[in-house]
């Protein structure tokens, strides 16, 4: 059922930010009759599963990313396993006796046995000298693929092959390979002390060795630092890692310790500045971690992804630990591990970078995991607190400005072109679907604001209106977002917004949910924005648009075919609600009451719609007629049907429905300054029926019933009739009751009241007398102490009640002491 609010009522409760309305603009809006209507927003069905795209996507299920899938340690790769030119080495004529390991960066062709370093001063310039500096930097940034030879190898004998001239490493971890492997189960403390690393304190030896002094800073000392730091905080990790074999059943206890020795291999790699590509060994690092993840424990998953993605892997080892990190959220349960981790930084790090396109699939899925998140109330406070709106609205700006779009890329196949299209399109469907969620926090509302967030998803919506995933997205955001004041106005002012709603309106009738949204949010903006009233009026065809979608749906409605019927029905409440918000508008009511195919439509709605199954409907309908009905000139097509009009109020008062017996008596408000109209509701005894309604406790119904009385004590042959059925004292009742509290409806009482007393008798003229004594004083009655409230109330006193009730006290007083009406 809809909610009314009258235009006087309104102004009660005014914002700090808005303009104090003049005691002449409170009065002039409190005579007018018209009203805005209020209405529930859409319901946002809750998604059964996780998953990248709902049940109701229009996306094809075989040409779209999929959300489930199966991941393990052999679909990663090893990176920088050959060299970075990509050209292939050419086997050794000779074998040594230590294989060599190519640098990430070195390119050479030539395979030659390693050879002492050179000094500074003849070192070569070129390719030679360049290896020759890369291989004594000893960096074991590849390791080979596993081999017959290497297979059986333990992690610090795999090393040693990667490193064969790292001889200073050797004497500092001579690391002899375990004949028996160990158990899933031995712990960090055991294996340190089964791999002979020496614990003295490097420190303490350099300073006591004046030959270590004089060699410090020298870059060969680096290297034997780095060693040291190598083998005593991550080797000893590494070597726990791979006692864990896949398919271990691994308790919670020990899947614990495992986490435990991830972050802490985090932090010490943090430390030393070794995240990111700094670390030269980083290859022998994230081979181990990959073999991890066939564990299959989702919480060391996401610790191992949290590090990986610290080590700034790319291209598909990138892709597979986003889609892990997706997996791991689709299970709702996992949330609270997301809550205590700092993986929520890691994945909006990657959201954050500049070449968005590098990445493409992989920001999907990173995406795809913070919307399934941002369902969780808790996380989405989360990252609400590290500015996600805005991180958002910064990749979806990226997104819309593709690589495809500018000069430099005026060379990129088309289809490469298209395709980089489709998968923007996929990300902007997960980026509207996260701000869909986080816009049920009410703190999400400054971020909204802050970020100028609705110019950036009208322009999503402009650029992308043939997807209806990203369309049915923004129109949820608009309908949640504009049921508030401060976000209704800022989405009133963005240029062209109404233009555009009316656009997506005509080419997407048929799509129900996307219909009803956009009805909802312009029937929002339209309650509050005179600009927008005047927008939608002024757009070339809008009118039309809406008109079009009535008659479409009210004959769906109408025919025998019932299925989606609620749906429909909701579609015609929001869009009737619509219509009566814009007949505010002096203008645009105008041309409505002289549209026939609007009144035709809402007359022919009244006429096959029962209140008791269709209340909201048939109630907003008439709502619609009635701020109609304001407007009585001589193209007004609703004064012209009065009689119809009539007849369809005359069952509506009948019904059960009380708010439905208000509208119709509204309608009868005005309606009855016509005599026709007077003429029906006298012969109808339809009096009767209004006079019972001043004994409503409502002030809203006893405003209506006077609305109507007045009119019909304006005719002598009336007042007799009215005076019958106990009116006067009625009248006084409300006026003592609601006085007061609402002095607009003081005034029309008393105007009633008036009219009443045009042909001579008033009854209890005494009662009534003392009553406006007493409320024509100033001094004697009580004001609010809030100054907003009391300004309306006493502006409403002032120049509505007082003038009325003046003239009203001095023909009573007149009466009291000649005992004659003049």
């Amino acid at each position: 059922m809809s909610g009314m609010e009258l235009d006087k009522s309104k102004q009660i409760h005014m914002s700090p930010g808005l303009r104090r309305q003049t005691s002449a603009e409170i009065v002039s809006e409190a005579r007018r009759s018209l009203r805005t209507l209020a209405t529930q927003r859409p319901c946002t069905p809750q998604e059964k599963h996780r998953q990248l795209f709902g049940e109701s996507s229009s996306r094809a299920h075989d040409g779209r990313p999929p959300s489930a899938f199966s991941l393990h340690g052999r679909h990663f790769e090893v990176p920088d396993s050959r060299p970075g030119s990509g050209t292939r080495l050419s086997p050794l004529e000779h074998k040594p006796r230590l294989s060599v390991s190519l640098d990430e960066y070195g390119g050479d062709n030539e395979a030659t046995l390693p050879k002492p370093p050179a000094e500074r001063g003849n070192t070569r310039i070129g390719s030679g000298g360049s290896r020759a500096r890369l291989l004594r930097a000893a960096s074991i940034h590849q390791l080979p693929f596993m081999t017959p030879h290497t297979k059986n190898m333990s992690l610090e004998a795999r090393i040693e092959v990667d490193q064969p001239d790292d001889r200073e490493k050797l004497h500092y971890a001579n690391v002899t390979e375990h004949k028996t492997k160990s158990s899933s189960e031995t712990s960090l403390h055991t294996l340190i002390k089964h791999s002979r690393i020496p614990q003295t304190d490097v420190s303490t030896e350099r300073e006591s060795k004046p030959e270590a002094r004089l060699r410090y800073g020298d870059p060969r000392d680096d290297n034997m630092d780095e060693s040291v730091f190598w083998n005593t905080k991550v080797l000893p990790v590494l070597q726990e890692f791979e006692s864990f074999a896949s398919g271990d059943g691994v308790s919670d206890e020990i899947v614990g310790q495992l986490c435990n020795s991830c972050n802490g291999l985090h932090d010490a790699l943090a430390e030393r500045d070794m995240l990111g590509r700094q670390c030269k060994k980083r290859s022998a690092i994230l081979r181990t971690l990959f073999r991890l993840i066939d564990v299959g424990s989702d919480r060391l998953n996401l610790t191992l992804a949290k590090l990986i993605l610290a080590l700034n892997v790319s291209g598909n080892n990138l892709l597979n630990i986003c889609k892990l990190v997706f997996k791991i959220s689709r299970n709702a349960s996992n949330d609270v591990m997301f809550l205590t981790d700092s993986i929520l930084d890691s994945l909006l790090c990657q959201l954050q970078c500049e070449d968005v396109w590098s990445k493409g699939e992989a920001v999907l899925y990173c995406v795809g995991s913070l919307k399934l998140l941002s369902g969780n109330s808790a996380i989405s406070s989360l990252l609400l607190a590290k500015d996600f709106i805005g991180t958002l609205l910064q990749l979806s700006k990226r997104l819309m400005h593709g690589p495809f779009t500018t000069s430099v890329n005026l060379t990129t196949p088309r289809s490469e072109g298209e395709g980089q299209g489709v998968i923007a399109g996929h990300i902007l469907v997960q980026v509207t679907a996260a701000l869909r969620n986080i816009a049920d926090q009410s703190e999400s509302r400054p971020s909204f604001l802050s970020n100028k967030a609705f110019f950036t998803l009208c322009l999503i919506l402009e650029n992308h209106r043939n997807d209806l995933d990203i369309c049915i997205n923004v129109a949820r955001i608009f309908s949640k977002l504009s049921t508030y004041t401060e976000c209704c106005h800022a989405l009133a002012e963005t240029p062209r917004c109404c233009s555009l709603f009316l656009a997506l309106l005509g080419k997407h009738s048929r799509k129900q949910d996307l219909v009803v949204r956009l009805l909802f949010t312009l029937g929002n903006l339209t309650s509050k924005s005179i600009e927008a009233r005047e927008r939608v009026y002024e757009e070339e065809g809008g009118i039309d648009v809406l008109l079009d979608l009535f008659q479409a749906y009210q004959e769906t409605l109408s025919s025998s075919e019932q299925c989606h019927a609620p749906e429909k029905e909701d579609i015609l409440v929001k869009l009737i609600r619509l219509l009566a918000n814009l007949a505010i508008h002096p203008t645009v009511g105008t041309a409505l009451a002289a549209n026939s195919l609007c009144v035709q439509l809402l007359l022919e709605l009244l006429g096959c719609r029962c209140v008791k199954k269709s209340e909201e409907l048939v109630i907003n309908a008439v709502a619609t007629i009635n701020n109609l009905s304001y407007y009585q000139g001589e193209s007004s097509v609703v004064r012209s049907q009065h009689t119809h009009i009539s007849q369809l109020l005359l069952k509506l008062l009948l019904s059960s429905s009380m708010d439905a017996v208000l509208e119709a008596t509204r309608v009868f408000g005005n309606l009855s300054q016509i005599r026709d109209v007077r003429h029906f509701i006298m012969q109808h005894k339809v009096e009767q029926f209004v006079v019972t309604l001043l004994d409503s406790k409502t002030p809203d119904v006893c405003f209506s019933a006077c609305g109507v009385l007045i009119n019909l004590s304006a005719d002598p042959d009336n007042r007799a009739a009215l005076r019958v059925e106990g009116t006067i004292q009625k009248l006084i009742d409300c006026l003592r009751d609601f006085g007061p509290q609402d002095w607009h409806l003081a005034a029309v009482v008393c105007q009633t009241l008036w009219n009443c007393s045009l042909d001579g008798e008033l009854q209890h003229s005494q009662k009534l007398l003392e009553i406006l004594q007493l409320y024509t004083d100033r001094g004697a009655l009580q004001w609010p102490s809030d100054d907003g409230v009391r300004q309306v109330q006493e502006a409403c006193w002032e120049l509505l009640f007082l003038p009325v009730a003046e003239r009203l006290r001095q023909r009573l007083h007149t009466e009291d002491t000649t005992g004659i009406f003049r």
